[in-house]
């Protein structure tokens, strides 16, 4: 009895579903972004005069790849920034930055995680970020530094790892 033919039937299947699995967890997480859009929209998040709405509504934009509107948006955010902690402040300087590096203004970007870190010192996806841009504008032994310091605070930070590796092989 020849059994690889039911083997093959079993992997294929097994792999099918796999995908099924990972296409609709996607699938689910595009809707649940689509519907927040909408409803912060109708609820004018755009207008409003609270940073944490909008900067969900900016993180939204980030996802879905909308990086003009989604810099306005967390540039209004940082205007409505009252009583709110230096991680709020953090948060929304980092992901404006990420806009902008998006839209390949690596200069403002590098600004903007600046800010995001004398907010708080000891943010890892910050000063990852801002490696990242130094690195595009060829500061590689800034990047280097930057990344090593990224390791410091996390030390299984797998980005910085190969940026890291990366750099080292150049310089």
């Amino acid at each position: 009895m020849n059994l690889l033919p039911q083997v093959y039937l079993l992997g294929l299947v097994g792999l099918l579903l796999v995908i099924a699995v990972v296409v609709s967890r996607q699938l689910l997480r595009v809707r649940r972004d689509e519907a927040r859009l909408i409803q912060l929209e109708q609820v004018g998040a755009s207008a409003s005069c609270r940073a944490a709405d909008l900067y969900e509504l900016g993180s939204i934009q980030l996802r879905k790849r909308f990086y003009p509107q989604a810099a306005a948006t967390l540039k209004q955010a940082l205007k409505h920034l009252d009583d709110e902690p230096d991680e709020a402040k953090a948060l929304i300087e980092n992901a404006l930055g990420f806009a902008l590096a998006a839209q390949k203004d690596y200069r403002g970007a590098i600004q903007h995680y600046k800010v995001a870190l004398r907010a708080k010192g000891d943010y890892p996806v910050a000063i990852n970020n801002l490696a990242f841009a130094q690195e595009k504008l060829f500061r590689n032994e800034e990047a280097i530094v930057l990344y090593r310091r990224t390791l410091e605070l996390e030390p299984n930070n797998s980005t910085a790892k190969k940026g890291l590796k990366k750099l080292e092989k150049q310089v």
